[in-house]
């Protein structure tokens, strides 16, 4: 989630031992056993594999190391309106903010007038999460899913919101425009014979997901009374998809889109609901950009501001939007390469802020898993496996979506509880899920349906251990290992009292965890892979001994290519680095890091050069969203909520000082200077 949104409210009222708790018992055995417990162990532990498979480890072979190198030195922070990249490559912006997708948009203006019809036929704003789906096997042709997780009024309008002092709205057409800006974005690309990408005008695959865009509910929440509406009486259909932050894909070829910071845009004034209550729906003022204020408009259409409204109003769900909210906070999953095709809300996978969806390494016969962190302070991380077992076969299939029913509508969902001696377990948040109290979750719901409606809240009760802000997660393709970005939680100090500096308690530089699963769908090892800081810090900060061209704060993006090296970007929070770089991208090898033994080891003094700033993006934006080519020769990357960029389409261009333009959301297309694989 980006931090210009970030809401700080702490609503995980549980008591369950917070992460920093078994953070400080697991770094004092940590240090007996030379930097190397978990991931340094695990290669006697079982296989690099698949969530839930039930291998044996007396068969298994030490995990493979990635044949890939980088090839590039760090580069030095920047502080500009521009990217920087290394020597030898380029960077061009490509897709920004208004770009029209269909003859159905006007050309985007300067001056931010063009209206509601334009956005929902052009890029959305604020781009997030993506990724490439080829349409040739060089990856010069395909199409590009991009999330669009929020909005800035400001830039979005010539004279930014038309609200009153009240938060109350007055333009049909503003709101319109708005929630056209958020989404998801379709858009055919094509590499050039001189090196540069090009949108395909007018693409028959070109199109937009907005967050009022109709949108099919799949799982066991489908056609359930819980999400029934006036718009969807039988619960089939929900509204829109809404903050798009982190993202995912799957094997078959598909794209995942996450709902994450969903519950502000809803408003109830009335009597709430556990569920409610426990995700933040707001209660009093109005909505986040008070589109249930133009409820009851002359021009209004199908109810489209009064359901944000969530209040109960009338005797029956008919008469009122209570359960609009239902239909949010969740993986939705788009077949980009069908044009016209429905999104399909994964409910079978929780219900949470959802950041980023992860499938595990994939074994024929074996169950798919997919992790998604919920991306708030003394949050949870979640795993869901499939029941049915992962078939080759279906990566090909021509209904690509009817392979999302298969294997993500039924299945278990799990969260996480980590152990203070480096092993964890996967809770089961079904009806039969042991609670800590003794008993089960079926003495505090009525079925399965209520567990996802609250899934935190069933998280509670279990046990789970609340983190320091899940956001990303990614499998290394060559070991199987996961990782996990927890960004910060400044917040640590005011519950155990300790010394800010120290990040096992104040965690404003945040840190990397990764895990491997164990020999049962419901173990896991776990180790901190590296810990965010500046090169400054004392021991107790800098406890991977960063340095100049290193050092960073607040991991948020995160993904692997399929060479295995890890792409780790930032939305930094601490003036400590803030002060030296905009946020960035930095890439490393995780499997060639090893100890004297060989097994995996974690960034430390000794090996932390292998750790390398790639890029750095211009003056108050965040760097996130990564996705490559099939040949690696073009890396994609967004760059969000820029403050005074791009100039031109020389991404490496700086805007000249003086000059101040309407700032742009956009894509950054990053090739080497010679075509070859970049990176390496």
């Amino acid at each position: 989630m980006s931090k210009e949104i970030f809401n700080p409210t702490r609503f995980n009222k549980s008591d369950n031992p917070d992460f920093d708790q078994v953070l400080e018992a697991h770094l004092a055995r940590r240090s007996v056993l030379k930097g190397g417990l978990g991931l340094g162990a695990m290669a006697t532990f079982g296989a690099f594999g698949l969530a839930g498979c039930n291998s044996s480890s007396s068969d298994t072979p030490a995990p493979t190391v990635s044949k890939a190198k980088l090839g590039f030195n760090s580069i030095a922070g920047s502080k500009t309106d521009a990217v920087s990249v290394p020597e030898g490559y380029s960077a061009q912006v490509l897709a920004p903010w208004g770009q029209p997708l269909t003859d159905r948009a006007s050309a985007w203006q300067a001056d931010g007038s063009n209206n509601a019809v334009d956005q929902e036929n052009a890029m959305g704003m604020h781009h997030d999460g993506l990724h490439f789906f080829p349409l040739n096997d060089s990856g010069s042709d395909g199409l590009l899913c991009v999330n669009h997780e929020y909005i800035d009024q400001n830039a979005l309008h010539p004279t930014g919101s038309d609200a009153d002092a009240n938060g109350v709205r007055s333009s049909v057409d503003q709101i319109r425009k708005e929630i056209n800006a958020h989404g998801v974005a379709v858009v055919r690309i094509q590499l050039q014979d001189n090196g540069q990408w090009k949108v395909v005008d007018n693409d028959p695959l070109n199109r937009r997901y907005t967050g009022a865009t109709t949108m099919d509910i799949s799982g066991p929440l489908a056609y359930s009374d819980k999400l029934a509406t006036p718009f969807s009486p039988d619960g089939s259909q929900a509204r829109g998809t809404l903050n798009n932050c982190g993202n995912g894909y799957t094997p078959w070829g598909t794209y995942l889109t996450c709902e994450e910071n969903w519950p502000g845009y809803f408003i109830n004034t009335g009597t709430i609901t556990d569920d409610q209550e426990r995700i933040g729906i707001s209660t009093s003022g109005t909505g986040r950009y008070g589109w249930e204020t133009l409820a009851g408009n002359a021009e209004e259409r199908v109810d489209e501001f009064s359901r944000f409204n969530v209040t109960p109003s009338g005797s029956s769900a008919m008469d009122d939007y209570r359960n609009e909210a239902n239909g949010h906070g969740f993986i939705v999953e788009i077949d980009p390469y069908t044009a016209n095709s429905r999104a399909v809300k994964r409910t079978a996978l929780g219900r949470f802020r959802h950041e980023g969806c992860t499938f595990g390494k994939l074994v024929a016969g074996q169950p798919i898993s997919f992790y998604s962190g919920h991306d708030s302070r003394f949050e949870y991380m979640y795993k869901f496996v499939s029941a049915a077992a992962w078939d080759p076969a279906d990566a090909n299939a021509s209904d690509r979506l009817a392979m999302g029913d298969k294997y993500m509508d039924e299945g278990t969902l799990y969260v996480a509880k980590f152990d203070a001696d480096g092993v964890g377990s996967w809770l089961p948040l079904s009806m039969d899920g042991a609670t800590q109290d003794g008993g089960s979750l079926s003495d505090h719901f009525d079925s399965l349906e209520d567990i996802i409606l609250n899934t935190a809240g069933a998280a509670d009760l279990v046990g789970a251990t609340p983190m320091d802000r899940p956001e990303w997660c990614a499998v290394d393709p060559i070991t199987g290992a996961v990782y996990l970005t927890l960004t910060n939680n400044t917040r640590r100090n005011e519950t155990t009292g300790t010394n800010p500096a120290n990040p096992r308690l104040n965690n404003k530089f945040g840190h990397v965890i990764r895990w491997d699963e164990g020999d049962s769908v419901n173990e896991f090892t776990w180790d901190i892979f590296v810990f965010g800081s500046d090169a400054n810090g004392d021991a107790a900060t800098n406890l991977s001994g960063l340095n100049e061209f290193n050092q960073f704060a607040s991991p948020d993006g995160l993904s692997f290519d399929q060479r295995g090296i890890l792409w780790i970007q930032t939305d930094n929070g601490a003036s400590e680095v803030t002060s030296y770089t905009n946020d960035q991208m930095l890439a490393v090898v995780p499997s060639t890091i090893t100890d004297d033994e060989g097994n995996l080891d974690t960034i430390n003094a000794d090996n932390q050069g292998e750790l390398r700033r790639f890029f750095v993006g211009p003056n108050g934006c965040e760097v996130t969203g990564f996705t490559i080519t099939p040949d690696y020769t073009t890396m994609f990357v967004s760059i969000q909520h820029p403050g005074n960029w791009p100039y031109s389409s020389n991404a490496a261009e700086a805007t000249p000082a003086g000059v101040n333009i309407r700032p742009r959301a956009a894509l950054v297309a990053i090739r080497k200077n010679d075509g070859s694989p970049l990176g390496v």
